[in-house]
């Protein structure tokens, strides 16, 4: 009989700070590399790759789970897949994943025939690289030129080069530490692009003529008032001008200036303001704005780019309809809102007349997809539910008409009407509803003796929509129903659920996941002890209060790349985000009444002597989001605390980010090994 090995010890080293009068103790202190971003402390590594290695060999029985299920999600995947053509301008673009690949492959064609030109290939530029991701691909506007941006460690610092596609050849590299998408002025010769300080702040946007050195770049905007804000650049959707913003997720300043002349001084649209969000496009000689400076919800505004400052209400806010984009067209305005959390894409004719798509199910998630012309003959639309493989439409408005033009192909086969998918509306302590989608087999029966499995994010205003994972299915046929909690603190019901779990109201997030997990309970999809629960980043974290607050409720833990050390990491201006997320979560440095209520959540901090369900955590060494400390630490701490002999892992991916590994088919292998340690841990 093989005999498990020794899970590793951390060792504890004397460490403390002080803060408003209190001491925290920190006794794994040590895990952060004195010399971070590098890491290359040899005692550090070390710990790290010991708890790899014990990753490896506690999940060896597993291996097989593993690989059934892995093989399962990739027979799931089209192997050769491609996107539908996109037309801009003269060209067709698309992409394709040659069968077997880990990355794609782009490519182009004239409209009016000629052969398939590849011109960019993921693959061979991924050759030899632990970790590979192409962050953009933006063409000139003359079709001549490719300008990318690549990112080869998983710092989500990127490269940016020109490559001309006449002869496949990269001619320029403009910068290493790149971020977000470049935009190029009119003429085609210039590239307008953001850059990341050593603190990975994207601080400021420049501006490079091709064929001159990089030393004459002009600076069009620097972020100097307000370290925690963060510089955007885009095009308006008539191309006409070139648009700079900077903002944290509470407050937002934009400029604009002509993409024909990026080098012309900018314009100020409207000063930051607190609590102040607004967006700003162009078409037929007027700024679209959507701001929130009137309503919860916010308005549509037409303002004269003359006079950029006075707005005039197109559609004011309303209770019930919350206002998420504008994307100015030709012939139409298309408003993407939320009515009762459901998604709406509305279409305003400038004269007044408006309509909404109609979609066929009752619940669902739908978005503009890629439209890069101003006048296209209709407008490309993404489609996908908890049980409708994505799919992709093209709308004909003068018909009021979907064009199917690709449903996400099942190689190894599905049957919709195999599965059932609820939204169910679940209270909370505080007398809310929150919405919850769950989706299952049919014949699932609730009695209580099933399995669940909840994910849930709840930070940022980002809502997670109930869409379609053909990953999910392994879960659903092994008897779990599958389960999302649209939780407070994203803007799941409006930009005022957002608001309702943020800074003060930050314990509504984590409430809101106990509740519905016991909503579910009460309804009959699991016991206590059979919910399986999952979370990335804030949603790692999340996954670390409820450890600690509720843990009886969850038969496993699955927290990937987890915010969990969040009083140290938010007393610390000098990590890459942590000026920028004290709108989120507070400032503790200033204010006690945010220093007091972090700490009395802070995953790392409130650690206990109690019994633990089995728990899986991941991190990346490279990650700037989420150090690799923070998951380390708290593994460390919880090995060392809890009064369990629950299984407890901790994998770091060594040459990895925020997202975790990058081809296709290894971040395939990661779920399917969060799904079999859920499997297991759970059991059947």
């Amino acid at each position: 009989m093989t005999r498990n090995p020794a899970p590793p010890v951390a060792a504890q080293r004397p460490y403390s700070y002080e803060q408003h009068g209190v001491t925290i103790e920190d006794p794994y202190h040590w895990m952060r590399d004195q010399s971070y971003p590098k890491v290359d402390d040899p005692e550090v590594l070390d710990y790290l790759k010991a708890e790899n290695a014990y990753f490896e060999a506690m999940m060896a029985p597993q291996a097989e789970l593993v690989e059934t299920l892995f093989q399962e999600m990739k027979g799931r995947i089209k192997e050769d897949d491609r996107s539908v053509p996109v037309k801009d301008g003269d060209w067709l673009y698309w992409w394709a994943f040659e069968e077997g690949a880990q990355y794609r492959k782009w490519y182009r064609k004239g409209v009016s025939g000629g052969a398939d030109r590849l011109i960019f290939d993921e693959p061979a530029e991924a050759e030899g690289k632990e970790y590979f991701r192409l962050g953009a691909i933006e063409i000139s506007p003359d079709g001549r030129y490719a300008a990318t941006m690549v990112d080869d460690d998983g710092s989500e610092r990127y490269k940016l080069r020109i490559r001309d596609l006449e002869t496949g050849e990269d001619v320029e590299m403009i910068t290493e530490v790149g971020i977000g998408a470049p935009v190029w002025s009119a003429d085609s010769r210039g590239i307008v692009f953001t850059e990341v300080n050593e603190n990975w702040r994207s601080y400021r946007a420049r501006y490079h003529r091709l064929g001159q050195a990089l030393e004459t770049d002009l600076t069009l905007y620097e972020e100097t008032e307000d370290k925690g804000f963060s510089v955007g650049v885009g095009k308006s959707h008539d191309r006409s001008l070139i648009i700079i913003a900077t903002g944290d997720n509470s407050s937002t300043e934009v400029r604009f200036v002509s993409a024909g002349d990026p080098t012309a001084p900018l314009t100020l649209v409207v000063r930051r303001r607190p609590d102040i969000i607004y967006s700003v496009d162009a078409a037929h000689g007027k700024l679209w704005v959507l701001a929130n400076d009137e309503h919860i919800n916010f308005r549509l505004a037409e303002a004269d780019p003359a006079n950029p400052g006075e707005w005039k209400t197109v559609i004011p806010g309303s209770e019930t309809v919350y206002m998420r984009g504008i994307t100015p067209f030709r012939d139409h305005l298309i408003i993407e809102e939320r009515v009762h959390g459901l998604d709406q894409i509305r279409l305003r004719r400038y004269s007044g007349e408006e309509h909404r798509i109609a979609f066929p199910e009752a619940s669902y998630t739908a978005s503009l997809g890629s439209n890069p012309e101003f006048a296209p003959v209709a407008y490309r639309i993404g489609y996908t539910s908890m049980v409708t493989p994505v799919t992709v439409y093209d709308y004909h408005p003068a018909e009021d008409r979907l064009e199917t033009l690709k449903v996400q192909e099942i190689p190894s086969g599905y049957d919709k009407s195999l599965y059932e998918t609820e939204r169910l509306m679940l209270p909370t302590r505080d007398g809310k509803l929150v919405p919850v989608s769950v989706v299952y087999k049919k014949g699932f029966h609730k009695d209580g003796k099933g399995k669940l499995y909840l994910y849930a994010y709840g930070a940022y205003g980002h809502a997670i929509p109930p869409s379609f994972s053909t990953a999910r299915l392994s879960l659903i046929d092994r008897g779990f129903a599958c389960a999302i909690a649209h939780i407070r603190g994203g803007d799941d019901l409006g930009y005022g659920w957002f608001l309702e779990g943020k800074l003060k109201k930050r314990t509504n997030t984590f409430n809101d996941f106990v509740d519905a997990a016991e909503g579910l309970i009460a309804e009959g999809f699991a016991a206590p002890g059979r919910i399986a629960i999952q979370g990335g980043s804030a949603g790692g974290k999340l996954m670390g209060v409820v450890a600690n607050s509720d843990p009886h409720l969850w038969g496993a833990v699955v927290a990937d790349v987890p915010f969990v050390d969040v009083l140290a990491t938010m007393l610390d201006e000098t990590l890459p985000l942590t000026p920028g997320e004290w709108p989120e979560w507070g400032n503790p440095i200033l204010d006690r009444e945010a220093f007091e209520l972090i700490r009395s959540y802070s995953p790392y901090d409130n650690v206990k002597a109690q019994d633990y369900p089995p728990m899986l955590i991941t991190g990346g060494l490279n990650d700037p989001r989420v150090t690799y400390w923070e998951p380390a630490k708290w593994a460390a701490k919880l090995r060392a605390t809890k009064t369990d002999d629950n299984l407890l892992l901790l994998k770091i991916n060594m040459g990895a980010g925020h997202g975790g590994k990058s081809g296709r088919w290894e971040s395939l292998r990661e779920v399917a090994e969060g799904y079999g340690f859920i499997i297991t841990q759970t059991g059947e």
